[in-house]
């Protein structure tokens, strides 16, 4: 039985879209799933789009998210190079082959020419491979053009009317008119490839079986199906994903929302959080669990349950997610990811007992790990300032004499626990003839800066007694 040998092949012009890390799951997962070869190709063979430092964002990211794969850059295999840009003698070697066998052809258009072609077809409505004027020329005339260095592409020479057909497991058969499909550059003038065909070539020799890929590839699937033709290579299996969508249907785009799988690291999204929502965009188990870790997915994993529609893009469900996740880290291990975050913002976290202590005060009410930066850094500094509004609802003329009569109380007990601050503070409302919520507002005021949160003894207790009563010194100062 032949290995199922996959491959995740991304550009690197930029960084690593949410869309990508899909395509990079479903492969992985299949490879898995079928004890397979799960292969990393860098396609860098468009060198204007090009990005310094794409490829290693590319790495991290997919060690951030735990997808592991088989060959690629830095990790082996004999199928290689996996950079695309290491390979160009390969690609040039089997377009002429191409161009040998007549199934390709030099083309000597310059861009202006190209350009007026274009205009004339959209006014004609001719399909643009009618203008093959290259294939006027004799060979004779071909070679003295190349001999004088006159630029050239190499383009695929399309056959006229035929039907181009593959199966694809997610959408079936799939046919396309030969009319539809343009003569395709293969070979630009600057001695690269263009993706199809270095797609192409690339599959065949690195032995891949199964492509699987976004649906935007669907169209030049044909390309890909006649190169296989003109080569006399087996073709892979085809599946084309569906289509991420923003909330109303449009193609996902930054232009409403993040789409680089770095933005929700920074934000403090988890990677088994963002892995398990991602797999649910386009797939589903076919019952109602919606909770999966990455073993879990390898195991229940099917192209077959792979829809063709598009996949809407819910932040509240991954929100919902990831507050899943969070929840089910122990105080350990949740310190260890967030102590960073707030570090770098200076943050004094303390010992690991009170560091713990603090994040235990919010679990259950942030969304990201960027939260417990934002909501409890007044667990770790001393507030900045106060909350306008918290100060005009909570700060009374009397509060600053209600805090003092706290001070005095607070100051006096040895034991600083919730339980003991909750029996001061309210007995000293009853003494003082005021309902406690009087005492309770300006005191949550003054040592958070805010009006609400987590329980307020409960903050006491993990804030201790010093750090508490120079709080409330420094508010009775400041509001008066």
């Amino acid at each position: 039985m032949t290995t199922v040998r996959v491959r995740f092949a991304p550009s690197p012009t930029g960084f690593l879209h949410v869309g990508g890390l899909r395509t990079a799951l479903y492969n992985y997962l299949f490879a898995r799933k079928h004890g397979g070869v799960f292969i990393l190709r860098i396609e860098d063979t468009d060198r204007e789009r090009f990005v310094e430092g794409a490829v290693e964002n590319l790495l991290a990211t997919l060690r951030w998210a735990g997808l592991t794969f088989d060959e690629g850059p830095g990790r082996g295999g004999d199928r290689g190079p996996y950079v695309q840009s290491e390979r160009l003698a390969l690609y040039r070697e089997w377009a002429d082959v191409l161009v040998q066998s007549g199934r390709a052809y030099y083309a000597f258009d310059t861009a202006e020419e190209l350009e007026a072609m274009r205009e004339e077809q959209k006014q004609s409505g001719v399909p643009l491979r009618s203008y093959r004027r290259a294939l006027d020329l004799s060979p004779a005339e071909v070679q003295e053009k190349l001999d004088a260095g006159t630029p050239a592409v190499i383009r695929l020479k399309v056959p006229d009317s035929a039907t181009i057909a593959f199966d694809d497991v997610i959408r079936g058969r799939v046919e396309f008119s030969s009319e539809q499909v343009d003569d395709q550059v293969l070979m630009k003038s600057d001695g690269y490839p263009t993706y199809h065909l270095a797609n192409v070539v690339d599959d065949h020799f690195m032995g891949v079986t199964h492509v699987i890929r976004g649906e935007e590839w669907l169209s030049s699937t044909p390309k890909h199906a006649l190169l296989y033709e003109a080569f006399g290579w087996e073709q892979p299996v085809f599946a084309h994903l569906p289509l991420l969508l923003n909330p109303d249907r449009t193609k996902l785009s930054k232009r409403q929302g993040d789409v680089a799988v770095e933005d929700y690291q920074r934000k403090g999204y988890l990677p088994e959080a963002l892995v398990n929502f991602i797999a649910f965009l386009g797939w589903n188990p076919g019952d109602e669990r919606e909770l999966f870790s990455l073993e879990e997915l390898t195991r229940e994993f099917s192209l077959e349950r792979v829809g063709k529609s598009g996949a809407v893009f819910n932040i509240e469900k991954l929100n919902s997610v990831n507050q899943h996740y969070i929840r089910q880290y122990d105080g350990a291990a949740l310190s260890s990811l967030v102590r960073p975050l707030l570090e770098a913002r200076g943050m004094d976290t303390g010992s690991d007992v009170h560091l713990a202590k603090a994040l235990a005060l919010f679990r259950e009410r942030v969304t990201t790990l960027e939260d417990f930066v934002t909501a409890g850094g007044f667990c770790f500094a001393d507030p900045s300032g106060y909350d306008p509004e918290a100060v005009k609802k909570n700060w009374k003329p009397d509060s600053a004499q209600h805090l003092r009569e706290v001070l005095g109380v607070l100051a006096g007990l040895e034991d600083f626990s919730a339980s003991s601050t909750e029996a001061v503070l309210r007995s000293t409302a009853e003494r003082l003839g005021v309902g406690s919520g009087k005492l309770i507002h300006p005191v949550r005021l003054a040592v958070s800066g805010r009006s609400s949160g987590p329980g307020l003894f409960e903050m006491l207790e993990v804030l201790g007694k010093d750090i508490c009563l120079r709080r409330l010194e420094r508010t009775i100062t400041t509001l008066g």
